[in-house]
């Protein structure tokens, strides 16, 4: 094919993404339709639709630069955000900032946090754009977001404020779940020292649901070679056990950046262990009752995310023993791996709908009731699989009970000799090799009658495999 046959790339900006949101939102245009008419593709549309929430936050925030088209984040983004932060306290305060002082105010932050940087004029330029920051005329600039009073003395950020729910909107009230998972058991057989914790977070908008941590994989299993960890799907912990400390600076940033006051319902025994922690400004820690008999993050949600984590697995399983004539459950289960368990646990949180959430909060009595509650909640479970009985199914849902296990998920040992591979390890996939499974995909699909709507999400996975080739 000629070069010069090829579709060019439109890329929108921030204002005509907005633009898309408000068009979808406001009329009964179709993708499709909103697509042909910005000129792009319809896979376009429906990534910027799934970033709806980042792109209204960069677009409330009167920071970023709502023209530019593409938002490449920086390699030192504890830098440019620190960086940032200093700018709008020196316009507040009527400082003269020019380009030298933001360079030499960049090495100093950067010597401060322990990063081997040295800031350069085109980094500066870059950092500029990105942040749609211009000198011009000095003047006072209001922050982004107020700055907070500091402590009474002898008292923690946490102490000040009202910790009340009233105090807060449902889509600022988060609970959590620590939640025990046999990720390779299979109906009849389990598996003790496979054995993971999933921690799920959501608000009770159900909105907002936060990145799913997976402990207890111990020190990185021979699945994970070569993969980055940033294409990860789930974080993961190597020991049996939350991260607490880690993982609350983390929400406490990414609140921080998006100018939110949020609260965490904590459970009993968390809030005990949490006692001393300080340094939230963002998260506040609400402890429930002890006599209260509701939990953080409802039961019901918990049980629809195990539901769909176990009819995945059973899924994947099936399509295991189809290939491999004679093979058992419990010996396909074997074969599932760290990462796989990482990308079902995803998956599955991404089932679990958001009205589902609304009313598991609101019956617990952690959401106000706004709309009467539907008696009827199979939507937020999966089918039952073929072969079991409800009852099985249910049972196998269950599996874990309340009695406490201390294995932990084994490391996967190969059951064939090594592979060709250096150490034993597969040789990573070329650009060539994903290219070539793409065809042999669609094939199949084409082989096999695929509906029209699994080729348009095959398209999409396609388009966005072909723009990382040619990266």
């Amino acid at each position: 094919m000629e070069l010069s046959s090829k579709k060019k790339l439109h890329a929108l900006s921030l204002a005509e993404k907005i633009q898309v949101l408000e068009l979808l939102d406001e009329s009964k245009m179709s993708q499709s339709e909103v697509a042909r008419r910005f000129q792009v593709s319809q896979p376009q549309i429906s990534r910027i639709c799934k970033n709806k929430e980042k792109l209204l936050a960069d677009w409330c925030s009167g920071t970023a630069n709502r023209e530019r088209k593409r938002k490449r984040e920086s390699k030192y983004s504890s830098i440019d955000e620190a960086l940032l932060c200093w700018y709008h306290i020196a316009r507040a305060e009527a400082w003269d900032v020019t380009g030298p002082r933001l360079l030499h105010k960049a090495k100093e932050l950067a010597h401060i946090m322990g990063q081997d940087f040295v800031p350069s004029i085109g980094w500066l330029v870059r950092w500029k754009r990105r942040n749609n920051v211009g000198f011009g005329a000095r003047h006072v600039l209001a922050p982004p977001f107020p700055p907070e009073p500091p402590p009474p003395s002898g008292l923690t950020s946490q102490t000040q404020l009202p910790l009340s729910l009233k105090d807060f909107s449902p889509e600022d009230v988060f609970g959590y779940a620590e939640v025990p998972l046999l990720y390779r058991a299979v109906p009849g057989r389990v598996g003790t020292g496979d054995r993971v914790q999933v921690l799920l977070c959501a608000n009770a908008r159900g909105t907002e649901k936060r990145r799913v941590l997976v402990s207890g994989l111990q020190a990185a299993p021979r699945c994970f070679f070569g993969v980055s960890s940033e294409a990860l799907p789930a974080s993961y912990h190597p020991d049996l056990g939350i991260p607490w400390s880690e993982w609350l600076a983390q929400f406490d940033r990414d609140m921080g950046r998006r100018g939110r006051q949020v609260a965490l319902l904590l459970a009993a025994q968390t809030a005990e262990k949490l006692a001393g922690l300080s340094g939230l400004c963002h998260v506040r820690l609400l402890p429930l009752s002890t006599a209260s008999t509701a939990r953080s993050l409802p039961s019901s949600v918990v049980r629809a995310f195990k539901a769909h984590y176990r009819h995945r697995l059973l899924g994947k399983l099936a399509a295991v023993q189809s290939e491999r004539a004679g093979t058992s459950l419990a010996e396909a289960g074997a074969g599932i791996t760290a990462l796989d368990t990482l990308h079902m646990v995803a998956a599955a949180w991404a089932k679990v709908p958001p009205p589902s959430i609304v009313s598991s909060f609101t019956r617990e009595g952690l959401a106000p009731c706004r709309a009467p509650l539907s008696p009827d909640k199979a939507s937020a479970m999966p089918p039952v699989p073929c072969g079991l009985s409800p009852e099985d199914f249910s049972r196998f849902v269950d599996l874990e009970g309340e009695e406490p296990v201390s294995g932990v998920c084994k490391e996967e040992v190969d059951t064939e000799d090594e592979g060709p591979g250096e150490g034993g390890f597969e040789p990573l996939p070329t650009k060539a090799d994903a290219l070539r499974a793409l065809g042999t995909l669609r094939r199949w699909f084409e082989c096999n009658g695929a509906s029209p709507e699994l080729f348009e999400k095959f398209y999409a996975c396609e388009e966005e495999a072909e723009r990382l080739c040619c990266l």
